[in-house]
Order: structure tokens, then sequence, then C-alpha cells
């Protein structure tokens, strides 16, 4: 028996049908929460709602003795039912050892104790993103266990980074190629060899030598691979930033790249996601007019905050959270003579919006580049309705860094940015790279590695 907690519908208001042939439980507690937060436009509010329809759904006309025993769930019109949805009420509990029940979580933990005793052939398995939960209901005897559907690895380590390097010459370990020239463009053909089984499109190959290629094509036998110039994609300006290595030189080259549509960017604080980004996005808009408009937005650091009671309109709410675009609009034309009027002259030159995720929703945006800021802090179901806001001829722009996660129920390995970026991994159109070192000052740098 698996009983959900409510940071886990929230987190996918889908969960109930991941859990097989097993029994879901849903304690009345969980409904009571669902629906003091289902009102509003928030984030998580459009989370509870779906959620609480899910469970309206899989009930459907049951009678309540039924819905105590357990509705069998069906996943398809045509399928099988395959385990069980009911709702736990609340208990008195004979044990004089009980939480006191001031709060929801003990309030919960106490039922499913008095559920345990009053069932001890069964495993009862409580699902929560709560750390701090799962620790008072396994000292409380209760086992317990995060909700791991969406967690599709099991170290972030194991993250792609978007390029593999090499030492010394890529080509030493290359038998055979097949090179040729097709548009301008140099193309080699290699069979898939041992340290080439995981490469991917649009993923990048580096050596020591200064040898820089890029997946064009990919499948079980053989590897495409477009040669770059490291002169000519490392010398390359856009909007007049020059990349300051070779990871950020690859960045730019996908940012730039119209065929690339989906471009997701990890890496330290300060290793130039934003500005790179930005400088992109202006290029593409001002300069080559590829792209109409520029949205940026982020989460804010409490998921379910609305955007608040500050003035103006919805874009002055939001710039003290877009602090970051502003800041990097400043460092593109710092060297210019009068930098504020630059920076003022850019702002009411280029069509930039500032959007929150609280009203992104139900939204199309149409040869647009769309930056999502801090994506780390978002749910791989917040991070999807974003992405799919994206209409005809639009570009998606991930940003995060996944050593910074600043919401209490997500951890490297189930945030939407880790499952973003495994998802899309080989996806023709999508790109990720895994930006190193700081270099936004030598004292950021030191600060990154030693505090």
């Amino acid at each position: 028996m698996y009983v959900l907690d409510t940071n886990v519908l929230i987190h996918d208001p889908n969960a109930l049908l991941n859990f097989e042939e097993h029994d879901v439980i849903i304690p009345m507690t969980v409904l009571e929460e669902l629906d003091s937060l289902k009102s509003g436009k928030q984030t998580v509010a459009a989370d509870c709602r779906q959620a609480i329809r899910n469970i309206d759904r899989l009930l459907g006309d049951a009678s309540p003795h039924d819905i105590e025993k357990g509705v069998p769930i069906v996943r398809a019109e045509k399928a099988e039912p395959l385990g069980t949805l009911s709702i736990l009420m609340s208990t008195e509990h004979s044990s004089t050892h009980v939480l006191p029940e001031h709060l929801n979580d003990n309030k919960i933990i106490n039922t499913l104790a008095a559920l345990q005793s009053r069932s001890p052939d069964r495993d009862l398995i409580l699902v929560s993103k709560d750390i701090n939960m799962r620790l008072k209901a396994r000292g409380f005897g209760v086992e317990a266990q995060d909700y791991h559907n969406d967690q599709l690895i099991d170290d972030i380590d194991l993250l792609p980074q978007g390029y593999q390097e090499f030492e010394g010459s890529f080509w030493d370990r290359i038998p055979k190629v097949e090179t040729a020239q097709r548009d301008g463009v140099t193309e080699h053909v290699l069979r898939r060899e041992a340290g080439l089984e995981n490469l991917t499109v649009n993923e990048f190959v580096v050596d020591e030598q200064g040898f820089i290629g890029r997946v064009t094509q990919s499948d079980r036998e053989r590897i495409v691979l477009e040669d770059l110039s490291q002169a000519g994609i490392t010398e390359r300006e856009v909007w007049g930033l020059q990349p300051r290595d070779i990871y950020q030189a690859m960045a730019l080259d996908l940012l730039m790249d119209p065929e690339v549509h989906l471009v997701n960017l990890t890496g330290s604080a300060g290793s130039g996601k934003t500005i790179l980004a930005l400088a992109a996005c202006i290029e593409l808009t001002v300069a080559s007019r590829q792209y109409k408009r520029i949205i940026a937005t982020r989460s804010t650091q409490a998921l379910d905050a609305d955007i608040g009671f500050l003035p103006g309109t919805e874009a002055e709410k939001m710039e003290p959270w877009l602090g970051a675009i502003v800041d990097n609009l400043e460092a593109l034309h710092e060297d210019d003579e009068n930098m504020s009027a630059s920076v003022d002259y850019i702002l009411s030159k280029v069509p930039l919006y500032f959007k929150s995720l609280n009203y992104i929703r139900g939204r199309s945006f149409q040869h647009s580049l769309i930056i999502i800021d801090e994506s780390q802090n978002l749910t791989p179901h917040q991070l999807k309705t974003i992405i799919t806001r994206a209409g005809n001829g639009s570009k998606v722009i991930c940003l995060g860094n996944l050593a910074q996660i600043d919401t209490p129920y997500l951890s490297g390995l189930s945030s939407g940015l880790t499952y973003m970026t495994e998802r899309f991994r080989g996806f023709r159109h999508g790109g990720h790279i895994h930006l190193q070192g700081v270099p936004r000052s030598v004292l950021a740098e030191f600060a990154e590695a030693n505090l």
C-alpha cells in the first residue's frame, strides 16, 4: 500500500497512475491540503486542481464503501484495471504513542501507524518529497520513501555534459573515416568505435590538438561529425560578446543555430549562462530579426508565491526577480561611453518582455525566444507546461545550476532541469552544454571552489 503525501501530487499530478499493480491511498488530510491550495493563479494551484480532477475521474461514481475498499485504477479506455485507489479517513488511535496533531504531517503519520497496526500483513509505504516528514515517519515506525518515478538517473554526475573531451588527438583512435564537402561544410562519417558509444545528435567532440566537431547525425552504426574551425567558433562575436573558452563557444554555436529549438545551459554561478543567452537573443531579434520578441521568465524561490502587491504592471513586478537580465545587459555595454543610456536604449528597442510563471499557462508564443532562468527550481511537470508554450518558430533557452536548488521538495535528481536534459538527449532540434569554470571574476572562481 502506497500512501501519497500532498507534495507528491503537486510535484506530479499524474502520480496516481505510476504505482502499477499496487494499492494507492490518499489520506483525507491530503485532500484537505489540496483543497486549501487549489484557489488562485499560482502554478501550485493549477497542479492541485489537476490532481483533484484525476482523483475524481479515477473514483468515478463509486460508492463510499467501494472507495474505502479500493476502486480499481483504469489507465486507458480498453485497458484492464491495475491496482486500486482509496481514500483513508482519519481514525481514533488506540495506542497512547501518537504524535501531537497540531501539524497535518503528524495527523497523516498517526493515521498510517493506526492503519499499519490494523493490517500487519501488508507493506505500508509513505511516499513524500519532504525529507523531514520521511524521517519522522520512519522514526515512528512507518516506512517512507521519495517519489522516484521521474528520476531518470541515479547520480547527478551521470548527466550528459553536451560534449566529450579526448586527450591528445581525437583522430588517433579512429581507424577509418569518410570525409566529404557539402554546401561548404566538411563532414566526417565515422563508425561507432570504443569511446563513441554515447555520442548523440548536437553533442560536441573536442581534443587537445584543437579539433572540434559537432554530431549532426547519429544511429546505431555511424556518426556524422560537422568539422568546426576552433578559431572560427572561439573568435565569433555575438552582440559584442566573444566567448572566453571553448565551452562558451559551443554554447553560442547552439544558441545561434536556427535548427536548434531547445538549448539547455547548466553550470556554476558566474559561468556565463545568462549573458550568453541574452547576447544571442538580442543578436537574433535586433540584428538578424529571425525572431520577433524575447520572453524572459524565471522560477521565484517559492513556486507557489504570487508576484505580490508590488506596484505597477506585471513586467514591473517581475523586474526584481529578473535583475540578472538587467545586470547582464549592463555587462554587455560596460565599455560604452554611457552605459545607462545604452541599456535604456536597448530596453526601449529590443522587444524584451518579463513574464511571470504564474500567468504563462495557456499562452502560446510564436516566433519568440523564451529564456527560462533558474530552471533548476522547476518540477518536470512545471517545465513541461512552460516548454509547451513555444509555438511555431520559437526557441526555448533553459538556464540553471543544479547546485543552487532553492525549493524544499526538489533535489538535483528530481529537478525538472535534470529530467528535461536526460529526456531531450538525442533530440535533433535540442542541445545541452554544461559550462565549465567561473569567468565572472577571480574572486567568484575562488569562492565557488573553496566556500
